[in-house]
């Protein structure tokens, strides 16, 4: 991994840098530093900053970036030249002194056995929702910030076969799908020209005519153009979510749609829904270890109701796994 363009500026962090196995570095603005190492956040005592050095470094990294930050910008949130994420911020945003957050990317290309042997799903787990994405089915990945949805999302998708073209719409480019037939859109906001949000790139990625579409976040207005996609022949699509449950992700998916569709009734969504969604993969994160702590299946939605017709296929209560449902 490459950090040329702000080790120079950033010399008491560059152990951290440059260090495989940690994914995600955070100073904050008490002068205190964490790491975060296999899904555990860890103090760095060794690591020391002049605050005015280090908001001079930001500033210069900032430039070298093209965007800017001073008091009357006192956020930035960019991406490096390898993909990895920089979130910097400086008095009067925070107090007293300056912070930043840096989410590594890694370029090694994890696999199912990787997750196995992590503890983040059973073998069985894993042959049985390939086998589901294999056949076409539809999956929403819900969980809280840091849970490792992109990367079981990314690890999932292989499971679609060589043949089928794949659209992928991210915010910012983390995906890594090893097909033959892919597009990866990258959404473009932060832009002095007109805009390129995830909505713009969900509707021009149906005219690219796709098997697949795989959306990095389902987080706005684009989940109404979404459910439209999954219900007018693009079904077997994944996407992730943020949500503390699996049925609170179906709620949260439902709430978005509303969003920019409010003529509609919150029961024609939740049918919508139903209808084209097939399994909700709820990702953890607890003590260090990210985990699928349930896999809910949906059958269908009665009105009569108003309540999701599923079944858990996959939970795990108090660390002890039910077997999977066929």
């Amino acid at each position: 991994m490459s950090f040329e363009l702000i080790r120079p500026f950033l010399r008491p962090i560059e152990p951290l840098l440059l260090d495989d196995e940690v994914s995600e570095i955070m100073g904050n603005p008490n002068a205190t530093w964490y790491a975060e190492r296999e899904g555990r956040m860890l103090r760095e005592p060794g690591v020391s900053f002049d605050a005015g050095s280090l908001r001079t470094g930001l500033e210069v990294i900032a430039n070298n970036l093209g965007k800017r930050l001073d008091e009357d910008n006192p956020i930035l949130n960019a991406q490096l030249p390898d993909g990895s994420r920089i979130c910097a911020y400086i008095p009067p945003a925070v107090k007293p002194a300056p912070g930043l957050t840096i989410r590594k990317f890694t370029s090694r290309h994890f696999t199912v056995d990787d997750l196995i042997a992590r503890g983040t799903l059973t073998r069985e787990l894993a042959e049985f929702l390939e086998s589901e994405i294999r056949t076409g089915k539809t999956l929403l990945i819900s969980g809280g910030t840091g849970t490792g949805k992109t990367t079981l999302l990314n690890i999932l998708a292989q499971a679609i076969p060589d043949e089928e073209r794949i659209v992928t719409i991210e915010d910012t480019s983390e995906l890594q799908i090893r097909k033959p037939n892919v597009v990866a859109f990258e959404c473009q906001t932060d832009t002095y020209k007109q805009p390129v949000t995830f909505e713009n790139l969900l509707k021009i990625s149906l005219r690219c005519r796709p098997d697949r579409i795989i959306v990095g976040e389902v987080r706005g207005t684009e989940a109404r153009t979404l459910l439209d996609s999954f219900n007018t022949g693009h079904s077997g699509s994944l996407a992730t979510i943020h949500a503390n449950s699996a049925v609170k992700a179906l709620r949260r998916f439902a709430n978005l749609v509303l969003r920019s569709h409010q003529q509609t009734t919150y029961e024609d969504v939740e049918a919508e829904i139903g209808e084209a969604v097939d399994y909700v993969v709820h990702i953890e994160r607890q003590q260090g270890r990210r985990f699928i702590r349930e896999v809910l299946r949906l059958d269908d939605y009665d009105r009569h109701t108003q309540q999701f017709q599923m079944e858990h296929v996959f939970r795990v209560d108090a660390e002890v796994p039910v077997e999977v449902q066929p």
